[in-house]
């Protein structure tokens, strides 16, 4: 009797997964609340003229947002078009300055994100993004800074920020953003970009800077090779 009762659980979870095995299941993700900008503000006033200067005269592009620092590495002119994770070492000199900024300063946390057209395969554009985002991260940890202050996501294309239906949109959605603020507010942006991601339709991140400066236009295109 207790075999047959034994079995008919067995088969229960793996045939159609039982009720009261549900409970078992990972939990979601928490909420976390964002700090209010002004915690941060007096930290992006320092850091901002610094920042700037630190990718000076490169393709980069600069963003100040309402508690944090954003740089956007366009994947043209950032990475080897035959070899879409490998980075060109142009990109090596503006992301070692910034990472010797950061290096010594305890109360700064970097996310580095990511991104991908929604050209070709779902699953490959995701590991693509985490392939060149880790490329990044990699110079920043050859600085000092540890895990507990940096942080990586492939997010794909899940945050275009312009429409994928013309070369000069996708080319924009290819890129690298490094999220520099403090560490309260990492915490939060990465509870934020550790939920579910809602599907691709839906899903708009904000392009235009608030002050309007430090953005560029990439003009030339990568090769289908490298399209993501």
């Amino acid at each position: 009797m207790l075999a047959n009762k034994t079995l008919a659980i067995v088969l229960c979870v793996l045939i159609s997964g039982c009720s009261a095995f549900e409970k078992y299941t990972k939990p979601a993700p928490k909420v976390v609340a964002m700090p209010p900008p002004e915690v941060t503000q007096a930290w992006l006033d320092v850091y901002e003229p610094k920042v700037r200067e630190a990718i000076k005269g490169t393709h980069f592009e600069f963003e100040r947002r309402e508690n944090l620092l954003v740089v956007t590495a366009p994947v043209q002119g950032s990475f080897n078009p035959d070899r879409p994770h490998m980075m060109l070492p142009t990109t090596l000199g503006p992301l070692s300055r910034m990472a010797k900024l950061l290096e010594s300063d305890e109360s700064i946390g970097v996310l580095i994100l990511g991104h991908a057209d929604s050209s070709g395969e779902v699953n490959a554009n995701r590991e693509l993004s985490q392939q060149r985002a880790r490329a990044f991260t990699s110079i920043f940890r050859l600085s000092g800074l540890k895990q507990n202050r940096l942080m990586v996501k492939g997010l794909g294309s899940d945050m275009p920020r312009a429409a994928n239906d013309s070369q000069q949109g996708r080319a924009l959605n290819r890129r690298v953003e490094i999220l520099l603020t403090s560490k309260p507010t990492l915490n939060a942006l990465i509870a934020k970009y550790s939920q579910p991601a809602p599907a691709p339709a839906t899903v708009v991140a904000a392009a235009k800077p608030a002050d309007g400066k430090g953005t560029k236009t990439v003009a030339k295109i990568d090769k289908p090779a490298s399209s993501q």
